[in-house]
């Protein structure tokens, strides 16, 4: 038999949460941010499961487009880096994607290309993540470029907020945006996942939802998922394939890190870094066995992990697993690990089997 570790993804999940995303968009529209293969969730399955539902679709990679539109998806669809190169730009006209502009090198090659078919751009603003985009002394040159193009058709003015998720909040951001980007009469794109959620006033025209399409908090220190109104799109779960009883002093796994301090039962679960499960996760993290609450216990392996049954008196080789998903949710498990939800999805691996529900 097949090793018992498998992930399984919940598309009615995944269409809740987009529905719920356009909802507090009001009347902008929302574009589906599926890269990185969907968070994890896969880019066929989750671009199939929304199908019309979505405004469109937000994505990194220009082959990936072309696939999405030779399986002939119509929606308008967003390159967040936008074009690495010129060879890019003929290819992007004819699939009618809307690349994002965000440097200096961008514009060059699309003022060189030539283009006889008009496109619609994204101008980003560095409002302050500074990491893409113009900022205060680049922008509104860019802009004017922009415009005299006659390749180009709509420009989109957008920023991505560094701190939406926290207290800090969007507040220097959005002045610093609306300083530069106000009043001149072009659609805005400002909200992502956790300033849709949290701040009304960044919707804009276009808003561009992502970790909360998959169920995980974007700011989970304030509000769970459920808090939220999100359901858990992944669920990775496996069984306990070993039981092992300990006396006090016995080490568990490499390097000896947990120490029963008495007598103990542990099981160990057919899961390890090399699924994905982050090998950083230390004694403590939570995990359910049999439906019920317990915790691991010392290094992730690569492919198999250890965790507390002595209170689970009834759990034994064969018994159920979840690591995270339904009933546990993946932002505690990754809060637990010192890390977030988006890297346990993004590192879900391939040799794990996948169920799709509700396809």
């Amino acid at each position: 038999m097949p090793r018992p570790i498998r992930a399984s993804i919940d598309l009615e999940a995944l269409r809740h949460n987009y529905l719920l995303a356009r909802a507090k968009a009001g009347s902008a529209r929302a574009f589906a941010v599926v890269k990185a293969n969907a968070y994890g969730h896969g880019l066929d399955r989750a671009v199939r499961a929304l199908g019309p539902l979505a405004d469109g679709f937000a994505l990194l990679d220009l082959a990936e487009a072309w696939a999405l539109r030779q399986a002939g998806l119509t929606q308008p669809i967003a390159l967040l880096e936008g074009f690495f190169e010129p060879a890019d730009l003929p290819v992007i006209a004819e699939l009618g994607l809307t690349p994002v502009i965000h440097s200096e090198a961008q514009l060059a090659m699309l003022e060189r290309a030539g283009l006889e078919t008009s496109i619609d751009v994204m101008l980003k603003v560095n409002s302050g993540m500074n990491r893409l985009g113009f900022n205060r002394t680049t922008f509104d040159a860019a802009l004017a470029r922009l415009r005299v193009l006659a390749c180009v058709g709509q420009i989109t003015l957008m920023t991505h907020f560094a701190r939406a998720d926290d207290e800090e909040g969007i507040g220097a951001q959005m002045a610093m945006f609306k300083s530069l980007a106000g009043g001149l009469g072009h659609p805005l794109s400002l909200a992502n996942s956790a300033a849709l959620l949290r701040f009304p006033e960044a919707t804009g025209e276009l808003v561009r939802p992502g970790i909360m399409l998959y169920g995980g908090s974007p700011m989970p220190d304030m509000y769970s998922a459920e808090d939220l109104g999100l359901m858990p799109v992944m669920t990775l779960g496996s069984e306990i394939i070993a039981v092992q009883a300990l006396a006090a002093g016995d080490r568990v796994g490499y390097g000896g890190t947990f120490e029963a301090d008495g007598p103990m039962r542990i099981g160990i679960v057919a899961c390890g870094y090399a699924d994905g499960y982050p090998r950083h996760a230390s004694t403590g993290t939570p995990i359910l066995v049999g439906g019920r609450r317990t915790r691991t216990l010392g290094r992730v392996s690569m492919d198999m992990l250890a965790c507390d049954l002595t209170h689970l008196e009834e759990a034994g080789v064969g018994s159920p697993v979840i690591l995270w998903g339904n009933g546990l949710p993946a932002d505690e498990v990754a809060a637990a690990a010192g890390t977030i939800s988006y890297e346990l999805f993004c590192a879900l691996a391939s040799r794990v089997p996948v169920t799709v529900l509700g396809d």
